[in-house]
């Protein structure tokens, strides 16, 4: 079942016409547009994606891409640091998506004084200064997996959330939007809550902790890739694969495995590539002074067994390989 409205061909012709521009063209063959694309960490398979639609993007443009982020999403200082540095070395824009919604609107202020315009994507911050954010509509993703969940359990039981960093913009509206569609059945309750730190280990022993204290668990939503692959460990370990129903967010192999496996009923799925495309097309746009949407959704699909060998499913899984 297909949740998104496609911009892709909008914008990638919004980009062909950036591109195309004598200023940008002559800057891009000269060697002087340099993209820095900053993501929240580097060990997600996720971000690979979004990697491999930035180069993709910058390829067709003639430009360049910088690719330096955390290795873990929680190294917020680090990827302040390294926003720092881009400054310093003077890239033509930054693509970047927060660690922190909070922690990094004070150096993105200083890339907007340096002339730098900033493209956010997957994850923003609190601030107007960036030319817009590319990302999935993260509240209506996590109210698909609250339907999916109702439909699972008939709508009724006990759940457990798995957010997974306390203060990462798309960690608190992911937790929102669950809360939000289990409002819509009274017979559902979330009855327990624990950050993962977008670790899978982490992940394993706080889903092993709920399983222990809510032995009526019914499902469980996992948020992110390193939540839904430890989650998904628990519930093996535990001999309640398939028993306890589990919504993951994101598509890596190992999920897709869980997913036939039985173990995951269903995956909320992004477009990294999209996103890394997208974003530095926008940004391309923004140097050649062209007005530019402040949000552009990258849409969202629920995949499940029935659907995963799907034309439509697999073109969006392999974009990118």
């Amino acid at each position: 079942m297909r949740y998104s409205v496609s911009l892709f061909v909008l914008l990638s012709v919004l980009c062909l016409a950036g591109c195309g521009g004598d200023g940008v063209t002559k800057k891009a063959d000269s060697g002087a547009l340099e993209i820095a694309v900053i993501p929240k960490g580097l060990s997600h398979q996720f971000w690979l994606g979004v990697k491999a639609g930035a180069e993709a993007a910058a390829a067709e443009c003639g430009a360049s891409v910088v690719w330096q982020g955390p290795p873990k999403e929680t190294e917020i200082a680090l990827q302040i640091n390294i926003v720092q540095d881009m400054i310093t070395r003077g890239v033509s824009a930054i693509v970047m998506a927060a660690c922190d919604e909070n922690a990094l609107a004070t150096v993105i202020d200083q890339a907007d004084k340096a002339g730098i315009p900033v493209v956010m994507v997957d994850s923003g911050v609190k601030s107007d200064i960036p030319k817009c954010l590319v990302a999935t509509d993260n509240l209506e993703g996590a109210k698909m997996a609250a339907e999916v969940l109702a439909g699972l359990m008939d709508g009724q039981g006990e759940l457990g959330l798995l957010p997974f960093i306390s203060g990462a913009a798309t960690s608190e509206i992911r937790e929102q939007g669950f809360k939000e569609g289990v409002a819509a059945y009274p017979e559902m309750k979330i009855v327990t809550t624990h950050y993962t730190q977008s670790d899978v280990s982490t992940a394993m022993n706080v889903t092993s902790d709920m399983l222990t204290a809510h032995p009526d668990l019914g499902g469980i939503f996992a948020t992110n890739e390193p939540g839904a692959i430890g989650a998904a460990q628990a519930l093996r370990a535990a001999g309640k694969a398939g028993k306890v129903k589990l919504v993951g967010f994101d598509s890596t192999e190992e999920e897709i495995n869980a997913l036939k496996e039985g173990v995951i009923q269903a995956l909320i799925v992004q477009d990294p590539f999209k996103m890394g495309y997208e974003g530095v097309n926008t940004a391309v746009a923004a140097l050649q002074g062209e007005t530019v949407p402040s949000l552009i959704d990258t849409g969202v699909t629920v995949v499940t067994l029935e659907n995963l060998e799907s034309e439509e499913v697999q073109a969006l899984l392999n974009a990118g390989k």
